[in-house]
């Protein structure tokens, strides 16, 4: 597997990492550049790309898009699980790691939480969420951001609430009233700037808060 890694400059190692999961198109220019977001605030940040092996992000969303719908999903999803370890043990990082992800990669977040007991931190933006009988395997507080338009990804939200409070996790959620699902990417006609800044923020302060 591929991917890209931003660090902040200047940095002599043990940061806290950000495991940062793309869409369902692969590691676009967009991923990469919240990548350097992330890593602009501090963190080491790695982006893998599930396109990989079918040649990598070849170049468009469109194609990636197509792409993305070949690979085998049980196999993408341990190929992010693997990502998570890479990063944990990476000699520049400190050991404690989150992850942030976009609509396919809000659900790779949750599925994240699920599946690594010692994950620090999970923030799925408009991603699907796990099954009910797993969220008691989940460890990390969550931060879950929701579009109030999404009512496909919304229609989710109630059984993973109840689930989530009847099991005693840790999380916050936030639903931003008139935003779309993929509100946060700003090369798309869905993007909303005041929704996707406040959100971003949000999430830097909570992996300030969790994994420093």
């Amino acid at each position: 597997m591929r991917g890209y890694l931003a660090r902040p400059a200047g940095s002599d190692g043990d940061l806290p990492g950000v495991v940062v999961v793309h869409e369902n198109r692969g590691l676009n220019l967009h991923i990469e550049d919240v990548a350097r977001r992330a890593a602009l605030a501090g963190f080491l940040a790695f982006a893998p790309d599930a396109l990989t092996p079918l040649g990598g992000y070849p170049g468009n969303d469109d194609d990636g898009r197509t792409l993305q719908g070949q690979r085998d999903g049980d196999e993408m999803r341990e190929d992010f699980v693997a990502a998570g370890g890479f990063l944990k043990s990476h000699e520049e990082c400190s050991g404690a790691v989150g992850v942030v992800g976009f609509c396919y990669g809000g659900g790779i977040c949750n599925m994240m939480a699920v599946r690594i007991p010692d994950l620090a931190a999970s923030v799925p933006f408009y991603g699907s969420q796990p099954a009910v009988e797993d969220v008691p395997r989940i460890n990390a507080p969550l931060l879950i951001h929701y579009a109030g338009l999404d009512q496909r990804i919304n229609a989710g939200w109630p059984a993973y609430e109840a689930a989530l409070q009847a099991n005693g996790k840790t999380y916050t959620m936030h639903m931003y009233e008139g935003a779309n699902h993929g509100f946060h990417n700003d090369t798309t006609p869905r993007y909303d700037e005041a929704a996707a800044t406040l959100a971003w923020q949000r999430t830097i302060d909570f992996f300030n808060a969790t994994l420093r």
